[in-house]
């Protein structure tokens, strides 16, 4: 059975095992465009109950623009092993390193731009409060200063009651059930917006490591506020959100890039996932974004 377009990899990149220091996670790996000056490297993590198929529409875009483009699946992701049952093996700070080892694995020199999507954006911000000197920025994508909203939180804990008493195929089967609609015509406000093929969903939900989704639907839960942390770290930041968000009010983004003192996209047409909702507008973003981080850096780098 052929696979949709957002499962499929953008003609000539990479599906591999990415080696670290702390094991091996699945990538899609875009190379710049041939004929395309090379303006840099970016590291994207996606959301909970994502993958880093949720990227594949802005591959392409950001090759073009001179972007090497790498996406993962987080530890207990879809086709990144973990553990099954220890959840302690998915604290945030575990996540936060796993980061660092990718971009230590990754084949370039110098420091890469750091892309996180809403529990992927509060990873990637841990790992930046570790140590930023990887990363060339970050862009937090459709990710809050702290925990997510009451109803989201709901969301959450009935996933979390689900897991307790049912498998995952069990609990796949309840969530359809439920579903007035199919995914691609349902509201794109939740957690895990995006891709919109059932077979391929259903095999991405079940890859997932029930652990993973306990501990990492916990953590955004209890998430606290860190921005006053990271707008300590001296790097460029980008908060990029639709026009429209559930899991953190727009409102709340708009006030979290003023603290940070981040470059602000809002993407309109789009909400919580606006790499899948606008990836042409999306794209463009990233890239305007990181051409504009990377010729600041060089202009004080001449001085």
């Amino acid at each position: 059975m052929s696979r949709p377009p957002s499962f499929t990899p953008p003609p000539g990149a990479r599906v591999y095992s990415l080696r670290t220091a702390r094991g091996e996670f699945a990538a899609v790996d875009a190379a710049v465009a041939a004929g395309v000056e090379p303006r840099g490297v970016a590291l994207m993590l996606p959301g909970f109950t994502g993958s880093k198929e949720d990227f594949n529409p802005l591959h392409e875009r950001l090759a073009a623009r001179g972007y090497r483009t790498v996406a993962v699946d987080g530890r207990g992701q879809y086709e990144s092993d973990g553990p099954v049952d220890d959840e302690s093996a998915y604290a945030q700070e575990k996540l936060a390193r796993d980061v660092l080892a990718q971009v230590a694995a990754l084949d370039h020199h110098g420091p890469v731009h750091l892309v996180g999507h809403s529990l992927g954006g509060q990873i990637a911000r841990a790992a930046v409060l570790l140590d930023h000197s990887p990363f060339r920025s970050l862009t937090l994508m459709a990710s809050g200063p702290a925990q997510i909203s009451s109803s989201q939180q709901q969301r959450v804990k009935l996933l979390r009651d689900a897991l307790a008493v049912m498998t995952l195929a069990e609990v796949w089967e309840a969530i359809q059930a439920m579903e007035p609609q199919p995914p691609e015509e349902t509201d794109a406000g939740g957690l895990d917006d995006g891709l919109g093929d059932q077979e391929d969903l259903r095999r991405r939900w079940l890859g997932n490591k029930p652990a993973q989704l306990l501990a990492t639907g916990r953590q955004l839960c209890v998430e606290p506020d860190r921005v006053a942390e990271l707008a300590a770290v001296p790097l460029p930041f980008h908060v990029l959100s639709g026009a429209r968000d559930d899991t953190w009010p727009v409102t709340l983004l708009d006030e979290m890039a003023l603290r940070l003192r981040a470059h602000r996209t809002v993407v309109q047409g789009a909400e919580h996932s606006p790499n899948t909702d606008r990836p042409a507008e999306t794209a463009r973003a990233f890239a305007d974004f990181w051409d504009r981080a990377d010729d600041e850096r060089r202009r004080h780098a001449d001085r």
